[in-house]
């Protein structure tokens, strides 16, 4: 199979690209810059008109594909290619991206024939890709490309996704800028709708994203909570003596109060202490724990994420969270302080 030609399309687009050229050096940064973001803009919001059924198909063929999503292209369209698996990889699809060229040198035995190959070519007519596509549909893979409708590649794709656009931003017409940002989006249109296809969950991206920042974001309470022996906790019948004791040995400024079976009860703060002694003034070393605890504490199961347990922090305004088993039974405490190295603030 070889690509098409068009030599009336190669010449109509050289004369433009020479009209372009002679008024693109009469325009400012600025006035360029914004033709730029124009057309480019222009190229995402066509294609919305283009979508359809087999846009459905697609994502339908790639939720229900039992190898890998391999995503490939060539030259700016590989590198948008890559962009566009790594996304795929991240919201829960198995994806790797697969160069074309290196394809048909050795490395075609990524490529096995239960996945699903994402070609992704504006002008579809790419030789490396209609070589691996030809390989690709003798292997059995599905073929899903995002290109130009009437081209070589969509000939011998099963399912096709229309990328085209009418110029590009280079002032030549040549570099590729409109385009590429077309196929970025119409790839990141398929992951996101394959991960709500998926539902995919933000406990799920979090198990997908341990490092960096945004796995620090991530982080659950439970990998953050002081737990056992570092939580500070004492019964409801405690004096307030031991409780002060318990506070200023943990160091967290509370004492959770529990049962027998540490289920919680309550909790005590310093700051409910202060006030204490101040409407009281006389005999407060008397009371119970239970005479003095808030009712109903804020808490969190410890599968929460950290930043919801922040999120808890500033509506309620208060520097501390319990964390709470299915029963009610105390497991740890999440303190402001533990939130800080996180960056989430």
């Amino acid at each position: 199979m070889k690509p098409r030609k068009s030599a009336k399309r190669s010449a109509a687009s050289s004369k433009r690209a020479a009209g372009a050229a002679a008024s693109g050096a009469s325009r400012g940064p600025l006035d360029s810059a914004r033709r730029v973001l124009r057309i480019e803009a222009e190229a995402i919001a066509g294609l919305i008109d283009r979508l359809d059924p087999h846009f459905e198909r697609a994502v339908e063929r790639l939720y229900s594909c039992k190898g890998r999503v391999v995503v490939t292209g060539v030259g700016k369209s590989g590198l948008i290619g890559r962009k566009v698996a790594a996304t795929f990889a991240s919201t829960g699809t198995a994806a790797l991206f697969l160069h074309a060229a290196d394809a048909l040198h050795g490395d075609l035995g990524m490529l096995r024939g239960d996945d699903v190959l994402v070609a992704i070519s504006s002008s579809g007519e790419t030789n490396e890709l209609v070589e691996l596509l030809e390989s690709a549909k003798r292997l059995g893979a599905g073929l899903i490309t995002l290109t130009a409708p009437r081209s070589t590649l969509a000939a011998a794709s099963d399912i096709v996704l229309d990328i085209a656009v009418r110029e590009e931003a280079c002032p030549l017409n040549l570099a590729p800028t409109a385009s590429t940002a077309a196929a970025l989006a119409m790839g990141d249109a398929l992951a996101i709708a394959l991960l709500e296809r998926r539902d995919f969950k933000e406990e799920d991206f979090a198990a997908l994203h341990p490092g960096g920042r945004l796995g620090k974001k991530l982080r659950r309470v439970e990998t953050l909570m002081h737990a056992g022996d570092d939580a500070p906790s004492v019964s409801a019948t405690a004096k307030m003596p031991d409780v002060i004791y318990e506070m200023s040995r943990k160091g967290l400024g509370l004492a959770a109060v529990t049962d027998e079976k540490g289920r919680l009860l309550g909790i005590i703060t310093d700051g409910d202490l202060r006030r204490m002694m101040q409407k009281r003034k006389e005999n407060v070393l008397e009371l119970t724990a239970g005479d003095c605890m808030t009712r109903n504490p804020a808490t969190l199961p410890r599968t929460e994420l950290a930043a919801s347990a922040l999120r808890m922090m500033e509506e309620k305004k208060i520097t501390s969270v319990l964390v709470v088993d299915a029963s009610g039974r105390l497991e740890g405490v999440v303190h402001i302080h533990d939130l800080w190295t996180l960056q989430l603030f």
